[in-house]
């Protein structure tokens, strides 16, 4: 896995720079293409620009750097084996019937165990 983990750190390096470049570029108030001055992307003047031509060659790099680290994640990840220590075992079969012992309907309630403390009604009007 190597080559994978190479590619990664590659992929990270170039997606920073990416960032990087992008966020240094003046502003030419058209998103998506829309509006700004004559001298935008689809001109002679702003397509020789350096910022532009670095945008694409990074954006070109990062493309292929995906598409690469698919390819090598395919080929190299086919043999992993599931981990199947969380797996739910199965219970045991329940009791279905009802226990021999059911008690009277007028028998006493149990006793309240002495550890445990009744509860007390707090006032909503404070």
């Amino acid at each position: 896995m190597g080559l994978f983990h190479f590619l990664i750190v590659v992929q990270a390096i170039v997606s920073a720079a990416l960032v990087g470049v992008i966020l240094m570029q003046r502003s030419e108030g058209g998103g998506l293409g829309m509006g700004g001055s004559p001298s935008g992307l689809m001109s002679a003047r702003g397509a020789a620009d350096f910022m532009t031509r670095l945008t694409t060659i990074l954006a070109t790099i990062f493309v292929l750097l995906s598409i690469s680290l698919a390819f090598v994640a395919a080929r190299e990840g086919g043999s992993s084996k599931i981990d199947t220590s969380l797996e739910r075992t199965e219970l045991p079969a329940t009791q279905t019937t009802a226990p021999e012992t059911a008690p009277a309907p007028d028998a006493a309630p149990a006793p309240v165990p002495a550890q445990v403390a009744p509860a007390t009604e707090v006032p909503l009007d404070k």
